[in-house]
């Protein structure tokens, strides 16, 4: 998420994190790169600018040349910087009106409106323990009922039924009478999106604002498009009382352009983002964490985050229990911990949130795929329990026996079993005394600051 924009940051900041002493002269060259990176990122010309600008006020000042470490101080600047420009912190739904709370999504077609709809159902199902209803007001689009149907099943929320035939305001009005009926705490309504902005469109949404007047109206918006989403956003924030923005896609996308735009143009909160395809893949927008990410320190409080939700404590502590005990680390324990980090979403995603991330080869992060992690439960699944509990006994006629079985070939066995041999040494470390901690001072110079290792 947002390479481009980090790359070009992390180039132009890493010449002045080692520097003893920082000029206007450096200062001013520096942010003339940092002014081009945020432009490549297609960031808006008056974001750009007014950003830039901060920055060198707080940068010229005693807070940066007067330091001791300037070029510390300037990425915390920089850092600072962008938080504020993005929002400064999480702004949460407003979940205490009386229930049901109305929530409407609005956007253009095919920003991702139904598929975030399922996604914040199941964020408020699991996460809030709300009781959650979904209904869909798009009439036009072929199969967008039944889309959303089909997706309310899967993340286990009531769905109200609609046709095609019906006018958007009145389904919203029986959804909204059955909800109550039903003791529902939210209901999350989906509305008809268009190719561009049109006044039939717009009247049709105020409409159904005005029937159902919604707690939340989020706007839906495709970070792919950069600053176009934030000038989207601006026309439906004139036309609509928006309260938030969905900001979706921000998995594939490298620039990162409508994140640092939407907040400033629309000055309405970038509330959550979508970072991949699965209902699960949608997260809280959090600008301090967002910021840390971009210039390349990481975001390890959503890391944890991640792992308390998503890992299975259970099989955690029994695996400590077995590696204190003395017994070895097999290969059954290594697809435990594959399975577990699946659980935790895609692999590039975990590691964007990892700090040092930045100064890693691409060639290096590249290898580590999600298929991969496939890929090697398939050559442990292919092997016997004697096999998996004994490793040692895997030669070559066995290594070519689980190549043939897992579809793979015989190198990628013996990639598999360096990995594990090199991941049963670490969790040796671990078991010496204080080993776990001895691994995270190992890292500190890739955590960011106020890390307490």
């Amino acid at each position: 998420m947002f390479e481009n924009l980090t790359d070009r940051l992390n180039q132009t900041l890493k010449t002045l994190r080692g520097q003893g002493r920082l000029s206007e002269a450096n200062i001013k060259d520096a942010l003339r790169e940092v002014r081009m990176a945020l432009l490549e990122a297609d960031v808006a010309l008056p974001v750009a600018k007014d950003f830039i600008e901060q920055v060198r006020e707080r940068a010229i000042g005693q807070e940066v040349v007067g330091s001791l470490t300037p070029g510390q101080a300037l990425i915390k600047v920089v850092r600072d910087e962008l938080t504020s420009l993005m929002g400064e912190y999480n702004e949460e739904l407003d979940l205490h009106a009386t229930p049901p709370v109305v929530v409407l999504m609005a956007g253009l077609q095919g920003s991702g409106k139904t598929t975030s709809v399922a996604k914040l159902a199941r964020f408020l199902r699991e996460r809030h323990k709300k009781r959650v209803m979904v209904v869909s007001c798009d009439v036009y689009r072929p199969a967008a009922i039944d889309q959303l149907e089909t997706l309310a099943k899967e993340v286990e929320v009531e769905f109200f039924p609609s046709q095609a035939s019906q006018k958007p305001a009145k389904i919203a009005d029986a959804a909204l009478k059955q909800a109550r009926k039903q003791l529902m705490d939210v209901l999350l309504i989906d509305t008809a999106g268009r190719l561009h902005i049109d006044d039939e469109m717009m009247t049709e949404i105020k409409d159904l604002h005005q029937s159902v007047k919604p707690t939340e109206t989020l706007f839906v918006v495709d970070s792919m498009t950069g600053q176009d989403a934030a000038n989207t956003a601006k026309a439906f924030n004139d036309a609509l009382p928006l309260t938030g923005v969905i900001l979706t896609k921000t998995d594939g996308d490298a620039r990162g352009g409508a994140a640092l735009s939407v907040r400033q143009i629309t000055g309405k909160p970038i509330k959550f983002m979508g970072v991949g395809e699965k209902t699960t893949a949608l997260e809280p927008f959090h600008p301090d964490r967002l910021a840390s990410r971009i210039i390349g320190q990481g975001d390890v409080l959503s890391l944890i985050e991640d792992v308390e939700r998503k890992v299975d404590k259970q099989k955690a502590a029994k695996l400590a229990k077995k590696i204190s005990k003395g017994k070895g680390f097999d290969l059954e324990d290594f697809r435990d911990q594959l399975q577990q980090m699946r659980n935790m979403g895609s692999l590039s995603d975990i590691m964007d949130k990892m700090p040092g991330m930045g100064d890693i080869p691409d060639a290096v992060k590249n290898q580590v795929n999600d298929k991969q992690i496939v890929q090697m439960e398939a050559i442990i699944n292919s092997m016997t329990p004697h096999e998996r509990r004994f490793p040692a006994v895997i030669k070559g006629a066995r290594k070519r026996r689980i190549s043939k079985g897992s579809g793979t070939e015989v190198q990628d066995v013996n990639r598999l079993l360096k990995q594990f041999t090199q991941m049963q040494k670490m969790m040796k470390q671990m078991k010496k005394k204080g080993g776990m901690m001895n691994m995270m001072r190992g890292m500190k110079g890739k955590m960011p600051p106020g890390m307490p290792f």
